[in-house]
């Protein structure tokens, strides 16, 4: 069973990775989110991935829901200003309740412009 689970994450992180390869292709410009820290019941473990074009496509998951639209805003920023960000969300953080994170944990996520 772990060794499955293991084998799926893996296909997750090469379809991220693959997709970011074939938008930089294309010619678009790409911003990566990784989850770099977990505290309490999260959605997603840290490693996890969400690419972000600059079309507003993306690919992969960091939590969920409506959090994972604030780090798709939070990615199409760094893509135009080319300055890395570090997001936190967890219930309590006002804005955890309002893209919904109330899982009762808390979950850091960097994010950066892949060139």
């Amino acid at each position: 069973m772990t060794h499955d689970l293991h084998r799926k994450a893996e296909s997750e992180v090469d379809a991220v990775f693959a997709r970011i390869l074939r938008w930089q292709q294309e010619g678009r410009r790409v911003a990566l989110a990784t989850v770099i820290d977990t505290w309490g019941s999260s959605p997603r473990p840290v490693g996890s991935h969400l690419a972000v074009a600059d079309s507003g496509d993306f690919v992969g998951s960091v939590s969920g829901g409506c959090v994972e639209g604030a780090v798709v805003e939070a990615a199409l920023r760094v893509i135009m200003d080319g300055k890395p960000r570090e997001l936190e969300f967890g219930v309590s953080d006002e804005q955890a309740w309002s893209v919904g994170l109330a899982c009762g944990g808390r979950i850091a996520v960097y994010v950066e412009r892949v060139e």
